[in-house]
Protein backbone atom coordinates (compact mmCIF):
# COMPACT_ATOMS: atom_id res chain seq x y z
CA UNK A 1 0.00 0.00 0.00
CA UNK A 2 0.94 3.44 -1.10
CA UNK A 3 -0.21 6.10 1.46
CA UNK A 4 0.02 10.01 0.26
CA UNK A 5 -0.45 12.58 2.48
CA UNK A 6 -0.88 16.56 1.43
CA UNK A 7 -0.68 18.41 4.65
CA UNK A 8 1.54 21.88 5.63
CA UNK A 9 3.14 20.16 8.62
CA UNK A 10 4.48 16.92 6.79
CA UNK A 11 6.96 16.84 10.59
CA UNK A 12 3.70 16.35 12.41
CA UNK A 13 3.61 12.38 10.60
CA UNK A 14 7.48 11.80 10.70
CA UNK A 15 7.47 10.84 14.27
CA UNK A 16 4.24 8.72 14.64
CA UNK A 17 4.61 7.32 11.58
CA UNK A 18 8.36 5.86 12.86
CA UNK A 19 6.91 3.80 15.43
CA UNK A 20 5.30 0.72 16.48
CA UNK A 21 2.97 -0.86 13.49
CA UNK A 22 3.21 1.80 11.24
CA UNK A 23 6.84 1.62 11.43
CA UNK A 24 7.05 -2.50 11.48
CA UNK A 25 4.61 -2.04 8.57
CA UNK A 26 6.67 0.42 6.59
CA UNK A 27 9.69 -1.99 7.25
CA UNK A 28 8.07 -4.79 6.26
CA UNK A 29 7.11 -3.49 2.79
CA UNK A 30 3.52 -3.27 3.67
CA UNK A 31 3.39 0.08 3.63
CA UNK A 32 5.08 3.35 2.04
CA UNK A 33 4.21 6.92 3.27
CA UNK A 34 4.66 9.73 1.00
CA UNK A 35 4.52 13.09 3.01
CA UNK A 36 4.11 16.33 0.46
CA UNK A 37 4.02 19.87 1.55
CA UNK A 38 1.41 21.79 0.14
CA UNK A 39 3.08 24.78 -0.01
CA UNK A 40 5.84 23.47 -2.71
CA UNK A 41 2.86 24.03 -4.97
CA UNK A 42 1.96 27.60 -4.45
CA UNK A 43 3.10 30.09 -7.06
CA UNK A 44 4.06 33.28 -5.36
CA UNK A 45 7.27 34.06 -2.68
CA UNK A 46 4.85 34.02 0.45
CA UNK A 47 4.27 30.65 -0.61
CA UNK A 48 0.55 31.81 -0.19
CA UNK A 49 -1.56 28.71 0.80
CA UNK A 50 -4.89 30.75 2.42
CA UNK A 51 -6.98 33.46 1.71
CA UNK A 52 -10.09 35.42 2.75
CA UNK A 53 -13.49 34.13 2.29
CA UNK A 54 -15.91 35.29 -0.16
CA UNK A 55 -18.76 36.54 1.20
CA UNK A 56 -17.32 37.78 4.74
CA UNK A 57 -16.97 36.54 8.00
CA UNK A 58 -14.02 35.30 10.25
CA UNK A 59 -11.40 33.27 9.46
CA UNK A 60 -9.18 32.29 6.85
CA UNK A 61 -9.99 29.41 3.75
CA UNK A 62 -7.37 27.48 1.87
CA UNK A 63 -7.44 27.81 -1.47
CA UNK A 64 -7.97 25.34 -3.83
CA UNK A 65 -5.35 25.01 -6.72
CA UNK A 66 -2.17 23.89 -4.08
CA UNK A 67 -4.57 20.83 -3.15
CA UNK A 68 -5.54 20.43 -6.80
CA UNK A 69 -1.55 20.46 -8.07
CA UNK A 70 -0.56 18.56 -5.17
CA UNK A 71 -2.30 15.82 -5.73
CA UNK A 72 -1.91 15.65 -9.55
CA UNK A 73 1.22 15.38 -9.05
CA UNK A 74 0.94 11.87 -7.49
CA UNK A 75 -1.12 10.66 -10.94
CA UNK A 76 1.07 8.35 -13.36
CA UNK A 77 1.98 9.90 -16.34
CA UNK A 78 -1.25 10.12 -18.98
CA UNK A 79 -3.28 10.01 -15.80
CA UNK A 80 -5.09 12.98 -14.20
CA UNK A 81 -5.02 11.95 -10.35
CA UNK A 82 -4.22 9.05 -8.75
CA UNK A 83 -5.79 5.85 -8.32
CA UNK A 84 -7.72 4.73 -4.59
CA UNK A 85 -9.63 6.96 -2.44
CA UNK A 86 -8.67 10.67 -1.94
CA UNK A 87 -10.12 11.65 1.46
CA UNK A 88 -10.33 15.02 2.80
CA UNK A 89 -10.53 15.03 6.76
CA UNK A 90 -13.16 17.31 7.63
CA UNK A 91 -15.79 18.57 10.48
CA UNK A 92 -18.36 18.54 8.39
CA UNK A 93 -17.46 14.95 6.88
CA UNK A 94 -18.85 11.18 7.54
CA UNK A 95 -17.83 10.02 10.57
CA UNK A 96 -14.83 7.41 9.81
CA UNK A 97 -15.58 4.11 11.35
CA UNK A 98 -13.85 0.56 11.26
CA UNK A 99 -15.29 -0.28 8.01
CA UNK A 100 -13.82 2.33 6.44
CA UNK A 101 -10.52 1.25 7.78
CA UNK A 102 -11.07 -2.15 6.68
CA UNK A 103 -12.29 -0.85 3.22
CA UNK A 104 -8.88 1.73 2.80
CA UNK A 105 -6.60 -1.62 3.72
CA UNK A 106 -7.93 -3.29 0.27
CA UNK A 107 -6.40 -0.40 -1.39
CA UNK A 108 -3.22 -0.17 -3.08
CA UNK A 109 -3.12 3.43 -2.70
CA UNK A 110 -5.06 6.42 -0.63
CA UNK A 111 -4.65 10.05 -0.45
CA UNK A 112 -5.37 12.04 2.42
CA UNK A 113 -5.93 15.67 2.24
CA UNK A 114 -5.41 17.99 5.52
CA UNK A 115 -7.01 21.13 5.71
CA UNK A 116 -6.24 23.87 8.54
CA UNK A 117 -7.12 27.19 9.47
CA UNK A 118 -10.96 28.06 9.21
CA UNK A 119 -11.66 25.65 6.01
CA UNK A 120 -11.36 24.23 2.97
CA UNK A 121 -12.46 26.06 -0.39
CA UNK A 122 -15.05 23.74 -1.08
CA UNK A 123 -14.53 22.89 -4.32
CA UNK A 124 -11.75 20.30 -2.98
CA UNK A 125 -13.95 18.34 -1.27
CA UNK A 126 -16.36 18.55 -4.40
CA UNK A 127 -14.40 18.00 -7.48
CA UNK A 128 -10.76 16.37 -6.04
CA UNK A 129 -11.17 14.54 -2.94
CA UNK A 130 -13.80 11.33 -3.59
CA UNK A 131 -14.76 11.09 0.14
CA UNK A 132 -14.94 13.53 3.63
CA UNK A 133 -14.46 12.09 6.23
CA UNK A 134 -14.57 13.31 10.16
CA UNK A 135 -13.27 11.43 13.49
CA UNK A 136 -16.60 12.86 15.33
CA UNK A 137 -18.52 15.47 16.55
CA UNK A 138 -15.56 18.07 17.92
CA UNK A 139 -13.13 20.46 16.24
CA UNK A 140 -9.05 19.88 16.06
CA UNK A 141 -6.49 22.01 14.88
CA UNK A 142 -6.53 20.69 11.55
CA UNK A 143 -7.04 17.51 9.46
CA UNK A 144 -3.36 16.10 10.48
CA UNK A 145 -4.58 14.52 13.39
CA UNK A 146 -7.85 12.68 12.05
CA UNK A 147 -5.93 11.67 9.08
CA UNK A 148 -3.06 9.87 11.34
CA UNK A 149 -5.72 8.39 13.35
CA UNK A 150 -7.37 7.05 9.76
CA UNK A 151 -4.24 5.87 8.39
CA UNK A 152 -3.03 3.89 12.05
CA UNK A 153 -6.41 2.36 11.78
CA UNK A 154 -5.64 0.95 8.40
CA UNK A 155 -2.37 -0.16 8.32
CA UNK A 156 -2.95 -2.15 11.46
CA UNK A 157 -5.34 -4.25 9.20
CA UNK A 158 -2.89 -5.25 6.64
CA UNK A 159 -1.85 -8.62 6.76
CA UNK A 160 1.42 -9.14 8.43
CA UNK A 161 1.23 -5.97 10.39
CA UNK A 162 0.14 -7.43 13.51
CA UNK A 163 1.66 -10.74 14.12
CA UNK A 164 -1.11 -11.84 16.00
CA UNK A 165 -4.24 -11.71 13.71
CA UNK A 166 -6.58 -12.91 17.09
CA UNK A 167 -4.90 -9.88 18.76
CA UNK A 168 -6.87 -7.42 16.37
CA UNK A 169 -10.30 -9.93 15.92
CA UNK A 170 -11.29 -9.37 19.67
CA UNK A 171 -10.61 -5.26 19.35
CA UNK A 172 -13.44 -3.53 19.64
CA UNK A 173 -15.49 -2.64 16.26
CA UNK A 174 -14.18 -5.52 14.75
CA UNK A 175 -17.54 -7.59 15.24
CA UNK A 176 -19.77 -4.44 15.67
CA UNK A 177 -19.19 -4.63 19.63
CA UNK A 178 -16.85 -2.94 22.03
CA UNK A 179 -14.46 -5.60 23.35
CA UNK A 180 -14.61 -7.07 27.13
CA UNK A 181 -12.46 -5.63 29.55
CA UNK A 182 -8.97 -7.08 30.11
CA UNK A 183 -6.67 -7.74 32.91
CA UNK A 184 -3.29 -9.19 33.69
CA UNK A 185 -1.14 -10.07 36.49
CA UNK A 186 -1.18 -9.15 39.78
CA UNK A 187 -5.01 -11.33 40.19
CA UNK A 188 -5.72 -8.91 42.93
CA UNK A 189 -4.47 -4.81 42.57
CA UNK A 190 -5.34 -2.26 45.55
CA UNK A 191 -8.19 -4.52 46.85
CA UNK A 192 -9.33 -4.93 42.91
CA UNK A 193 -9.64 -8.76 42.20
CA UNK A 194 -9.93 -9.85 38.51
CA UNK A 195 -13.03 -11.88 37.97
CA UNK A 196 -12.60 -15.10 38.71
CA UNK A 197 -13.63 -17.01 35.27
CA UNK A 198 -10.69 -15.73 34.07
CA UNK A 199 -8.29 -17.62 36.57
CA UNK A 200 -10.41 -21.05 36.15
CA UNK A 201 -8.79 -21.95 32.84
CA UNK A 202 -12.54 -23.15 31.56
CA UNK A 203 -12.08 -21.54 27.53
CA UNK A 204 -15.77 -22.16 26.93
CA UNK A 205 -16.56 -20.41 29.88
CA UNK A 206 -14.35 -17.37 29.21
CA UNK A 207 -15.39 -16.98 26.07
CA UNK A 208 -18.95 -16.93 26.93
CA UNK A 209 -18.10 -14.32 29.34
CA UNK A 210 -16.59 -12.40 27.40
CA UNK A 211 -19.08 -12.27 24.85
CA UNK A 212 -21.80 -11.42 27.70
CA UNK A 213 -19.27 -8.33 28.70
CA UNK A 214 -18.88 -7.23 25.18
CA UNK A 215 -22.57 -7.08 24.55
CA UNK A 216 -22.93 -5.78 27.80
CA UNK A 217 -20.96 -2.76 27.60
CA UNK A 218 -22.03 -1.97 23.52
CA UNK A 219 -25.52 -1.88 25.28
CA UNK A 220 -24.76 0.69 28.13
CA UNK A 221 -22.19 2.65 26.29
CA UNK A 222 -22.73 2.69 22.74
CA UNK A 223 -26.71 2.13 21.94
CA UNK A 224 -26.24 2.88 18.18
CA UNK A 225 -23.78 0.10 17.96
CA UNK A 226 -26.26 -2.46 19.93
CA UNK A 227 -29.16 -0.81 17.83
CA UNK A 228 -27.59 -2.05 14.58
CA UNK A 229 -28.95 -4.03 12.06
CA UNK A 230 -26.35 -7.47 12.96
CA UNK A 231 -27.20 -7.23 16.66
CA UNK A 232 -30.88 -6.53 16.25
Amino acid sequence: MRVNVVTLFPDFFRGPLGLSIPARAAAAGLVTYNLVQLRDFTHDRHQTVDDLPYGGGAGMVMKPEPFWEAVQSLAPEGEELPSGPIVLMSARGRRFTHADAVRFSLQPQITFLCGHYKDVDHRVAEGLATEELSLGDFIVSGGEIPALAAIDATVRLLPGAISDHESASTDSHYDGLLSAPSYTRPAVYRGREVPGILLSGDHARIAAWRREQAERLTRERRPDLWEAPEHS
